[in-house]
């Protein structure tokens, strides 16, 4: 029995050490970027990368947050009136332009990929003796450091802007647009956290949560704040579907084309004959917000984007078979939260900085017409520049700080072998 003990927990330990081994040798390849000229670093990320890694995983991450970033960029703007700045949308004057939302509102595939990803890892964790605790901090540590360092500046910045006799509104304004990225990583961390009681739960529960709420707010005339019920419920949805990935229950091409379908079509039921608007991100000005909180129309055009990334991933899994189109996503990916959440400081401080030029069209000018979206688009190389400043600042706050035991060259894997013997001695702990 004490033999089977010690052999299990040897087990343990190698599989644990290998898991950080397979990371660290991802996020080195990454880090050589800038060392290697561009097919060596292609290769090199490509190289260092797990041959078992589910690469259509990292591909649909990328994906849902590069569609976010530039949904923001091209939904809200910026608008100088009067010696203050105060937000629009394109939406509000072009409602015909709501299928820009249809495309780059990709929240769904986000906490679809979270699901999945967590409930992966929770269980992979348990069974190499980790503790919940220890798996937690783990999950949660990378989504806070970036956090903290976005709201450290912006507490700065606005104390700074309104000892320099700022007007009140224009701070209010920068501030909640900077910060409203934070809602997503409460919700995300939440729902995290409980990830033990969500492995096995069924999506059709907290959808119904869902449907009931919206029929009590609006067919019966409930309380609005009745809606937040659905910032959890709503995104538990696409949540528990990543868990039924894990799960095995997803696995067929079936699966997918069932979410898309039935999404697409009560989505369109919804907007059609229940009166939901097409947009599905919030309208200024706008009676009911598709998002804020989340509505049964939201969740269900959730659904359908979920099928869709459900049907792509083995086309995923192909296309990242090669070195460039797998590195980009793999840079991506280890510096998600960095670009979701400086994506609009990025726009904020290129709107401000450009204001002594004057009204610039697609910039400071109100949203109204073709012009302006046709600027705007034209404007988007000047706030990847500008994110890219911002990721070259605070991307160290993403990476664990824990020393690494993988590096290249014979002199570190004599290390390697070293810390291997001498962690073989030390009594292991679950």
């Amino acid at each position: 029995m004490r033999e089977q003990t010690l052999s299990h927990t040897t087990d343990g330990t190698r599989r644990m050490r290998q898991i950080r081994l397979d990371t660290d040798r991802i996020r080195h390849g990454a880090a050589r970027v800038d060392a290697t000229t561009p097919p060596g670093r292609d290769r090199a990320v490509d190289a260092t990368t797990p041959p078992g890694r589910d690469r259509a995983v990292d591909a649909l991450r990328a994906f849902a947050i590069l569609g976010v970033v530039l949904g923001h960029w091209l939904v809200t703007a910026l608008v100088a009136d009067s010696g203050t700045l105060h937000t629009a949308s394109p939406l509000q004057d072009m409602p015909w332009l709501a299928p820009i939302s249809w495309v780059f509102q990709t929240l769904a595939v986000f906490f679809l990929v979270g699901g999945h990803v967590a409930t992966r890892g929770y269980v992979s964790a348990r069974a190499r003796g980790a503790t919940y605790r220890q798996w937690l901090t783990g999950r949660l540590s990378r989504l806070f450091r970036p956090a903290a360092a976005v709201l450290t500046l912006w507490t700065v910045t606005a104390v700074a802007l309104l000892l320099s006799g700022t007007d009140f509104e224009t701070v209010r304004t920068l501030v909640k647009l900077a910060l409203s990225p934070l809602w997503f990583l409460v919700v995300f961390a939440g729902l995290t956290a409980a990830t033990p009681l969500l492995t096995r739960l069924n999506p059709l529960w907290p959808l119904a949560v869902v449907l009931h709420v919206d029929l009590i707010r609006f067919g019966l005339g409930g309380p609005s704040w009745l809606g937040w019920v659905n910032v959890a419920a709503g995104w538990l949805v696409p949540y528990t579907l990543g868990a039924a990935w894990t799960r095995g229950e997803l696995d067929r091409a079936r699966s997918g084309w069932v979410l898309l379908a039935g999404g697409a079509a009560a989505t369109a039921a919804l907007v059609l004959w229940a009166g939901y608007p097409a947009s599905m991100v919030g309208v200024p000005g706008g009676t009911i917000s598709n998002l804020d909180p989340p509505t049964l129309a939201a969740v269900t055009f959730g659904l359908a984007q979920c099928g869709l990334a459900l049907l792509l991933r083995d086309r995923l899994r192909r296309t990242m078979r090669r070195p460039l189109a797998w590195s980009a996503v793999a840079l991506v990916n280890l510096s998600a939260m960095t670009i979701f959440l400086w994506h609009q400081t990025a726009l904020m401080a290129t709107t401000a900085t450009t204001i002594p030029a004057g009204h610039l069209l697609g910039l400071h000018t109100r949203p109204d017409d073709l012009t302006w979206v046709a600027a705007r688009v034209a404007w988007l190389p000047v706030f990847a520049l500008a994110l890219t400043i911002c990721w070259t600042a605070f991307r160290t706050y993403e990476q664990d700080p824990r020393p690494r035991t993988v590096r290249t060259g014979i002199r570190t894997r004599t290390r390697t072998r070293t810390r291997t013997r001498i962690r073989a001695k030390t009594p292991h702990r679950a």
